[in-house]
């Protein structure tokens, strides 16, 4: 295998090589570019109201949207191309990182972000069930507290902000800190149950809440950390080169494939589980509960995303890899930090 990339690399010559990689980069932003481009065309068409690509064929009534969202997928994939020919001498290696710290800091937001909500709402779901919010917050603003569609924009919106900003400020990801949440929160339950004999419905979604966020967000980096379960009888046994042409055709053909399948089908229409949940800010029916059912359709949606991002970052590395380019990543095959 290697002599034949070495015999197709002296056919290119260097020119020839260096266009390769230019292609390969262009790619891996165009795939990074193209998700972009969708979630901003679900954000005008299923939450703006606004008519999409669809009405440019006639089947609606189109409307600056539409041209705006042709726009966008247009440059979604011009704007890569641009950049990418702007810098022909950088590095394969360098790409792969620069879109790998984009999934990291989605996925370090995530985290504060769901902390942030998880111990708030409990803590509002805690006075609730205890008969303390309406002594603490009055009437008016319990009330409030008490419907989704209050709780959702006014107290989760803004700590979603904050993380968000949070985690310009930070560098870990948090896996083993929300880990230790996890299990902080189910010896809460626990305890409270065998000692006390107390347990209500929010313990248990904060619990559910918790791991979901975990399990979910930890997949992008656990791929770049190469720590997934791999069947790898023959896969150990490859060159360095082969693994990388490997890694990067399954990241395209298989990887790619099914994060925008998670995508089409949950983000597609209003009726579509993501955007259904998302819109009505849904809540579980165990009463004095958290209100928090709807992240758990948004964390399918962010993983998909978070894993198109990474699976993008992982054909660009993979690329390089099989090139031969120096500075070879060595993955520890962990789960994260």
């Amino acid at each position: 295998m290697n002599e034949v990339a070495a015999g197709v690399d002296e056919a290119l010559g260097h020119s020839g090589g260096r266009t390769s990689g230019l292609v390969i980069r262009a790619l891996g932003w165009i795939s990074v570019a193209m998700i972009g481009a969708y979630i901003l065309n679900i954000v005008f068409t299923v939450y703006l109201d606004q008519p999409g690509l669809a009405a440019l064929a006639g089947e609606a009534q189109a409307g600056a949207s539409s041209f705006v969202i042709l726009l966008i997928y247009a440059a979604a994939i011009a704007v890569p191309i641009a950049l990418t020919v702007r810098a022909p001498e950088r590095s394969l290696r360098a790409d792969a990182m620069a879109i790998n710290a984009i999934v990291t800091y989605l996925i370090r937001a995530a985290f504060w972000a769901v902390v942030f909500v998880g111990a708030a709402d409990a803590f509002i779901s805690f006075l609730r069930v205890e008969g303390l919010l309406e002594t603490i917050m009055g009437p008016e603003l319990a009330g409030d507290l008490g419907r989704s569609r209050f709780r959702g924009p006014y107290v989760h919106v803004p700590l979603i902000i904050l993380g968000a900003l949070l985690a310009l400020r930070t560098k870990t990801l948090g896996f083993h800190w929300l880990a230790l949440l996890v299990v902080l929160a189910e010896l809460a339950i626990v305890i409270g149950r065998f000692v006390f004999s107390y347990e209500q419905a929010f313990q248990g979604d904060l619990v559910r809440f918790w791991y979901g966020a975990l399990f979910l967000f930890a997949s992008a980096y656990t791929l770049f950390d190469d720590g997934h379960v791999r069947v790898d009888v023959v896969y150990a046994g490859l060159s360095e080169r082969t693994k990388g042409l490997i890694n990067a055709i399954g990241s395209m053909v298989l990887g790619l494939v099914v994060c925008w399948i998670v995508l089409l089908f949950g983000m597609g229409d209003k009726s579509s589980i993501i955007n259904s949940a998302l819109l009505t800010f849904e809540v579980s029916q165990s009463g004095f509960g958290m209100y928090v059912k709807y992240w758990m359709a948004v964390f399918l949606g962010l993983f998909a995303v978070a894993m198109g991002l990474q699976f993008s970052s992982t054909f660009v590395e993979g690329m390089a890899n099989w090139r031969g380019e120096p500075g070879q990543r060595k993955a520890s095959g962990g789960s994260g930090h």
